[in-house]
């Protein structure tokens, strides 16, 4: 079959090649009028002549590079349609995770979005002056409350804490320091110079996400499965 089609190229090579010769024999003006014309079925002639060849010989290299062709365009398809649709994949994304890891935060706007965990509580990831913090919700609790673990992580001054405010923890009545901490950042809420205690060592077993931080919101709220956090605009 590509045998035949090589000789079926070459022939119509061969016949647009002396139609063009015998047009260049016509009169001056005719051949005038046809140069153009003849000049471009030349072009035409030679093109299919060297696709033609090429196909013949390449047949099997050319449809896998069509097949390659097929299969870059879907991936180029998709990743223009990905990058389109971002922002609602982002969105999605965090959603997933949001109910696959605790304590994560999912944030869309000046709403952050917090799923409860397995023991009923709401686990917060939180950023305590940079340092990295996990918290528990607590909306008893009228101040953000750091063990003195994360107080350390977040850099405050334990040296000079004055343990001078009576708390009631799970394990009794304690003493803790109040301390001013510079930023609190829960998702893409962030607080700043909110008043904290900082517990005796080993008086506390979490960190409390008391009311010093959700009074500084524009709201919050517990609807369902999910601690919604909204911050002012």
């Amino acid at each position: 079959m590509s045998r035949r089609l090589l000789w079926f190229l070459v022939l119509g090579a061969a016949l647009s090649l002396v139609i063009v010769i015998a047009s260049s024999e016509a009169d001056p003006i005719a051949h005038l009028l046809r140069r153009d014309f003849d000049t471009l079925l030349l072009k035409v002639a030679t093109v299919v002549f060297i696709g033609g060849l090429l196909l013949a010989t390449y047949r099997d290299k050319l449809s896998r590079a069509i097949e390659a062709l097929l299969f870059w365009g879907v991936v180029a398809l998709v990743a223009v349609v990905a990058f389109t649709y971002r922002n609602e994949l982002r969105e999605v994304g965090d959603r997933v995770l949001v109910e696959l890891i605790p304590g994560r935060a999912a944030t869309h706007g000046h709403i952050v979005e917090i799923a409860r965990g397995q023991s009923g509580d709401f686990p917060v990831s939180t950023r305590v002056n940079k340092a990295r913090i996990a918290m528990v919700l607590d909306t008893g609790a009228s101040s953000v409350v750091l063990t003195h673990e994360a107080a350390k992580a977040a850099g405050l001054p334990l040296e000079v804490l004055n343990y001078s405010v009576n708390v009631d923890t799970a394990n009794g009545r304690t003493s803790a320091a109040p301390v001013v901490i510079d930023s609190i950042a829960v998702g893409g809420l962030t607080e700043h110079s909110v008043p904290a205690l900082v517990a005796r060592p080993g008086q506390l077993k979490s960190n409390l996400l008391g009311m010093t931080f959700l009074n500084r919101l524009e709201s919050w709220e517990v609807r369902g499965n999910k601690l919604l956090l909204r911050g002012y605009p």
